[in-house]
């Protein structure tokens, strides 16, 4: 409505337009700012209102509350970020919320300069958050799930103390070759092909891939329980891959 009607609004918007506001995802926006964007705004149907079933606006919403509190951790103004609800009829609406939003952006200054932080340093926070997205949506699924319908309830779903310590007691997961028997099963069963294995070889958690859902913690057999879990302290180093070979005891010969 807003082309239509030819409203001005700052030319420094570039649009994406998507099925749903639920379909952008928090790694979008993270990567946004990854790639040099000094703010970012998303649009969405009235809360009530979603066209599907989903309600994705909802999501919407909370990804944003979510990704605010995250921007305040590495230390980015959360003012970069922002959502709207509005119909397709709300053009005027739309061009004051995108003009009003543009001027803040520039208030704030360039990524990262309006904030004192270096480029580089920057870069490697947001790359570390984009690496525990997975992560972040386990351990915050309910939350991500809320219809909220208070604005006054959206400063409380999503605390910083809680924030801090998603990131500081991360959850990883190691697999112990004392009890690794090489069965496979948490190799087959990883949704992000994240273990190193093969048949008589112990096997190992590529950490760097690893996004510690717990499927293999879940998937290792109680008879083994070689899957050990650490919250907030590094896991051990890999075993040497030229010690990963098992052998089976037999009557003549011993591991």
């Amino acid at each position: 409505m807003a082309g239509v009607s030819r409203l001005q609004y700052t030319t420094e918007t570039r649009l994406i337009r998507v099925m749903c506001s639920g379909r952008v995802d928090l790694e979008f926006v993270l990567r946004a700012f990854l790639n040099g964007m000094d703010g970012v705004f998303i649009g969405g149907c009235h809360l009530g209102e979603c066209n599907y079933i989903t309600h994705g606006n909802y999501h919407a919403l909370n990804m944003v509350l979510l990704c605010r509190k995250i921007m305040e951790h590495i230390g980015l103004n959360p003012e970069r970020l922002r959502v709207e609800f509005m119909s397709a009829g709300d053009g005027i609406l739309f061009a004051e919320v995108m003009g009003d939003f543009g001027k803040k952006v520039k208030a704030l200054g360039p990524l990262g300069k309006g904030e004192d932080i270096d480029q580089d340093e920057l870069k490697v926070k947001i790359k570390e958050v984009i690496k525990l997205i997975p992560y972040i949506k386990i351990v915050e699924r309910e939350k991500l799930a809320s219809h909220l319908e208070n604005k006054e309830d959206y400063d409380e779903l999503f605390t910083s103390d809680e924030i801090d310590r998603l990131f500081s007691e991360v959850t990883s997961y190691y697999i112990d070759p004392e009890k690794c028997r090489a069965c496979g099963t948490c190799l087959r069963k990883c949704p992000a092909d994240a273990i190193i294995g093969a048949k008589k070889q112990i096997h190992v958690i590529d950490q760097e891939k690893c996004i510690k859902c717990g499927t293999c913690f879940e998937a290792c057999p109680p008879k083994f329980g070689a899957v050990t879990k650490y919250s907030g302290e590094p896991v051990p180093p890999p075993i040497p891959e030229e010690e990963r070979t098992i052998v089976k005891k037999t009557k003549n010969n011993k591991e």
